[in-house]
């Protein structure tokens, strides 16, 4: 067990699990399995008569999150559910799941602790490590080739769009000037050199950049609005939807879709304000801060 496991925290775990209302025979799919924190928690409920599946794209905590499982089912013995666990992006859902067929659906956006703790990974700026920020490593562009390879223009235009960043064009210049830039630290120093904190920032200059391109790498924003166009079809009637969004953009697109999907008819929005973690988790899990948790419910003949 690594120590990213073993350090691994659920955000909003009970809340979660109780806004799914997770019960014995239930179908319950996890989109984000990531180290099987929450799915570990919905398998104890589920009986032997359930079935828990996982998506994950990234295999290394795929493989992690199968051998916590493994080992729950072992303790569960003989009531232990069905597990199925796909190693694909969320967004491919609606290819292994029939219509219909879900009792409640979990998505966690936040990047889990394996991603953020391994400098290798080159998720964080806190270790020195290659600039990579895919989630699945066996395929797409990496960091490295974005930065090295965008026009200045392309990069203060994603900077901005999904970093929020308002000093996007003095980065993107500065990284333009560096290239080639290889590493995480060697580029968390460009744009710190670009973007010197201002008064009262609580974050690292290079938060936002950072953000935005693992935002870009990874096509996050379409994932989502993918699994959210999709959601409906795959939940039974009653059955409930759960999102945990770490960010402005992200949440603001689960808000959207949520109201307006319940303007046409389709949900039942179950949280009128979004979940948020209480003073024990966040003394717990500072990672927790930005967590905002909303649920919905698939309305009958809709």
């Amino acid at each position: 067990m690594t120590k990213s496991t073993e350090r691994h925290a659920p955000v909003l775990f009970q809340e979660a699990i109780d806004l799914l209302r997770v019960r014995p025979g239930a179908t319950v799919v996890d989109c984000t399995l990531g180290l099987a924190g929450h799915a570990a928690g919905i398998a104890k409920l589920l009986g032997a008569e359930g079935h828990l599946i996982g998506f994950d794209r990234d295999p290394e905590a795929l493989a992690l999150a199968k051998e916590k499982l493994d080992r729950v089912c072992q303790e569960l013995g003989s009531q232990a559910p069905k597990v199925t666990l796909v190693c694909e992006a969320f967004s491919s859902a609606p290819r292994h799941l029939q219509p219909a067929s879900v009792d409640g659906l979990l998505a966690d956006f936040g990047v889990s602790s394996l991603q953020l703790d391994e400098a290798g990974r080159g998720f964080s700026f806190m270790a020195d490590g290659p600039l990579d920020m895919r989630m699945d490593t066996r395929s797409g562009p990496t960091a490295a080739q974005v930065v090295n390879e965008a026009s200045e223009r392309e990069l203060a235009d994603l900077i901005y769009e999904y970093g929020e960043e308002r000093r996007s064009r003095r980065i993107a210049r500065a990284i333009v000037r560096g290239r080639p830039v290889t590493t995480t630290g060697q580029l968390a120093r460009l744009v710190t050199s670009a973007a010197r904190p201002m008064k009262q920032e609580r974050i690292n200059p290079a938060t936002r950049t950072f953000q935005a391109l693992r935002i870009h790498v990874n096509r996050e924003l379409d994932e989502i609005r993918s699994l959210l166009e999709a959601a409906p079809g795959l939940l039974k009637s009653s059955a409930r939807l759960a999102v945990i969004s770490f960010h402005s953009l992200e949440d603001r697109i689960v808000k959207d879709s949520l109201r307006e999907g319940a303007r046409q008819g389709i949900w039942e929005i179950v949280t009128r304000k979004p979940v948020t973690a209480g003073e024990e988790e966040l003394e717990r899990n500072p990672r927790s801060r930005s967590a905002k948790l909303r649920a919905a419910e698939r309305l009958a003949n809709s």
